[in-house]
């Protein structure tokens, strides 16, 4: 299941991949059973739960009986915009997650031992096929990081390892842009983390239950078309079940919270010289199952 936020005709709405196409989840909703339930938001949706889940899959399979076209869209007729346009709070951040990005960016020595965790503002949040601000007056080392990121679906606090993955309801795809120079300049992340448009985010919101192996997905970052980041979750230091307990042992997680879990090594700074990001880049980030995140920016 691979839910986004779309827009077509000036409207937004709720919609399913299905195919080459996108399902108007309220729109077949109406059309089948006669119910207007579909929240206008992801954010709501994710908040209903299994219950949300498993009413689209009523649609869907009523869909696959009937082949009913009324609210399907060509995907190309549609715009797609950031699963959740607008957090409800701050996006939660592992940084060097992976040994060898870790390496890259010092040493052996840059290897943590412990969860290292920053966040990224709401305002940073920007979609598939948006342009990003290269923010040239106060930047010109301006970086990416592919990463796999996961939308908490439910409320939970000190939450067990075990018990972790019952948290999550899917997984999306995030470009951690970063300005080094601000992030050196502070001696802290979030400013050099959250300039506006240094969080793309999406295309799609997938289901957890779409994903078999969140620790065996191939993760590719491309700048007008090089590959620079080649790397697979399963390289991960801290799990994904590591992050969400130790976040929530002093710390209410929430429907529609997003975590960051970090990135692998290829980064910009991380060449010599190094490769930052200039205006017309256009910047692909692919991870297996999940999609391809792309965004250019700004001349």
């Amino acid at each position: 299941m691979k839910f986004v936020t779309a827009m077509i005709h000036k409207e937004s709405f709720i919609g399913l991949v299905h195919g080459e196409r996108i399902i108007d989840l309220a729109k077949a909703e109406k059309e089948i059973f006669e119910l207007s339930s579909i929240p206008k938001s992801l954010y709501e949706c994710i908040k209903l739960g299994d219950k949300f889940v498993q009413h689209v899959k009523q649609i869907v399979d009523k869909i696959n009986e009937e082949g009913s076209e009324g609210f399907l869209y060509r995907i190309e007729d549609v715009t797609i915009i950031p699963p959740i346009p607008r957090p409800t709070k701050n996006i939660f951040c592992v940084g060097k997650n992976y040994r060898e990005h870790a390496i890259e960016m010092g040493s052996e020595e840059d290897i943590p031992k412990h969860v290292m965790l920053f966040s990224k503002a709401p305002t940073t949040v920007i979609g598939h096929e948006d342009e990003i601000d290269p923010h040239l007056h106060i930047t010109n080392e301006l970086d990416y990081e592919g990463e796999l990121a996961i939308v908490i679906g439910q409320k939970g606090k000190q939450i067990n390892e075990a018990e972790a993955m019952d948290y999550v309801f899917g997984y999306t795809i995030i470009n951690d842009l970063t300005a080094r120079n601000l992030q050196a300049q502070h001696k802290q992340f979030l400013l050099g983390k959250s300039l506006d448009t240094s969080c793309p985010m999406g295309p799609y919101l997938v289901h957890k239950s779409a994903v078999s192996n969140p620790y065996d997905l191939t993760l590719t970052t491309k700048v007008n078309g090089e590959v620079r980041q080649n790397g697979n979750t399963k390289d991960m230091i801290f799990s994904i079940e590591h992050v969400i307990s130790t976040i929530s042992q002093g710390t209410t997680l929430e429907p529609g919270d997003i975590i960051a879990t970090g990135t692998p090594a290829g980064v910009g700074k991380g060449f010599n010289p190094p490769k930052f990001l200039k205006p017309g880049d256009i910047v692909e980030v692919e991870i297996e199952g999940i999609g391809v995140l792309r965004n250019r920016v700004k001349e």
